[in-house]
């Protein structure tokens, strides 16, 4: 080794011994030795093996002046952070998996929950189960009537319901005692197609403590055009009625109530009842409230005649105008009843009130189809108490799914008898001012609309059998 590099060796060590020195005074003298050493060595490898051997070995020599207290405090916080650290991160991996465990199972309950809305909406089977459950809501909640028991009225009951076919003469007017039954050699059966349900909706009048029925329709539901069909019949229809004279149709409720009533309807229009709803005028004006009023345009001949006549009972309400209104139940009602002016259109008499009637139940059922499922299920739910029926809950079943899988959303009307067909008479028979029908054109008119029959093929479906 040259000098000039022993020379910076030795600055080298004592730098070193300064910062020694500098940390612990007290090994100064010491140090200084070590630098002698090394300077008069002539080796160049034993001056650095013996001044490193010794800067190593004399470690344990010096007694460094140490705060080993706060060296435990320290070392103490370290690991006491490296555990709070520890912790933290497994309450974050437990939080995680807690909330995939959630999520989890909240993807697997949705996921089910959308299979099963899917089965429910897109399946038949799943469907019918709603009809069942809608079904049976309806069924609790409407007034319902057995078709056992004797109808209110007189003593007549027709047995076994509305279910057979009964004897009788349709078209046999004469003269009888009001007690004398009315039957012949003839059973006319009533028609039916499982393409159509055909229900009795009429409503019922009470004054001076008669029970008139002054609105008759039928409601068919038609699977084959997807149509709901409304048929007025004509109150003052001279009909034949078992176990009694003929009389008008209006007044044979009074006589054997609804069972009466639509036996005679079977036997005279021959179309099979598949069930009836009545109600009274007063519930028809809380059920128009409930559906928030209907929509109908007023001529201005009725407008004026409902404002000065009585037709609408309540004063305060007779302030309808010309033109299109927004009718409440009791000024719904008054136009229903309405017969001495003509219709928007003309109809005059009986002919314009079932015409009327025919449009408040049309713009009562376009009301409601618009209405949303929490509106339809709330008005629902007030509406049935006050409808009287024997329909049951598989039939009502039957009709929610022949409506919702057939789409049906369409109303066609029409009314019995048809213009031309009847002869309007001042008496007949002892009854004064009865419409007399052509009762085998008319029915070929009622099976042409409610069955859909091209013309040729009408008389054939007219059925009589003879005894």
């Amino acid at each position: 080794m040259k000098k000039g590099e022993n020379t910076n060796l030795s600055g080298n060590d004592n730098t070193k011994e300064e910062r020694m020195t500098s940390r612990n005074p007290e090994i100064k003298a010491d140090t200084s030795g070590f630098s002698s050493i090394a300077t008069d060595s002539g080796n160049d490898t034993e001056t650095e093996d013996v001044s490193t051997s010794i800067h190593i070995d004399t470690m344990d020599e010096y007694d460094l002046d140490l705060d080993w207290d706060v060296f435990h405090e320290v070392l103490k916080q370290q690991v006491n952070d490296e555990l709070s650290v520890s912790e933290e991160e497994d309450r974050k991996l437990k939080k995680n998996r807690i909330l995939k465990r959630s999520f989890a199972i909240a993807g697997i309950t949705l996921g089910v929950l959308c299979l099963f809305v899917v089965f429910l909406v897109g399946t038949k089977p799943g469907r019918r189960m709603i009809y069942r459950i809608a079904g049976d809501y309806i069924h609790d909640r409407v007034d319902q009537t057995d078709n056992t028991m004797e109808e209110e009225g007189d003593s007549f009951a027709v047995s076994g319901g509305i279910n057979d076919s009964y004897s009788k003469n349709a078209f046999d007017y004469t003269n009888k005692t009001d007690t004398e039954e009315n039957t012949s050699e003839s059973v006319i059966i009533p028609r039916q197609e499982d393409y159509v349900s055909t229900f009795l909706v009429f409503g019922i009048e009470e004054i001076g403590g008669a029970k008139n029925t002054d609105a008759i329709l039928l409601a068919s539901i038609n699977t084959r055009d997807k149509t709901i069909k409304l048929t007025s019949l004509l109150r003052d229809t001279l009909v034949n009625v078992p176990g009694y004279t003929p009389r008008k149709l209006n007044a044979v409720y009074a006589k054997g109530g609804a069972s009466l009533l639509t036996t005679t309807i079977e036997q005279n229009y021959r179309i099979k009842i598949d069930g009836y709803a009545s109600i009274d005028f007063e519930d028809f004006e809380a059920v128009i409230d409930f559906l928030g009023g209907v929509s109908i345009e007023l001529g201005e001949k009725e407008a004026n005649y409902l404002n000065r006549k009585n037709y609408i009972s309540n004063p305060a309400y007779r302030n309808v105008v010309p033109g299109w209104n927004n009718l409440n139940g009791n000024q719904a009602l008054g136009y229903c009843r309405v017969r001495k002016v003509p219709t928007l259109g003309g109809s005059n008499d009986d002919y314009g009130r079932t015409l009327r009637q025919r449009r408040v139940m049309t713009a009562v059922f376009n009301k409601y189809k618009n209405k949303n499922v929490f509106d339809l299920l709330s008005i629902t739910t007030k509406c049935l108490g006050y409808v009287k029926t024997n329909v049951t809950q598989a039939q009502i079943e039957g009709v929610l799914e022949d409506i919702v899988e057939n789409k049906i959303t369409t109303m066609e009307t029409m009314r019995i008898p048809v213009n031309g067909m009847f002869d309007e008479l001042d008496e007949y028979n002892g009854v004064s001012s009865p419409l007399v029908l052509e009762w085998e054109n008319n029915i070929n008119e009622l099976y042409q609309f409610i069955f859909l029959d091209e013309k040729n093929e009408q008389e054939k479906n007219i059925v009589t059998n003879k005894n």
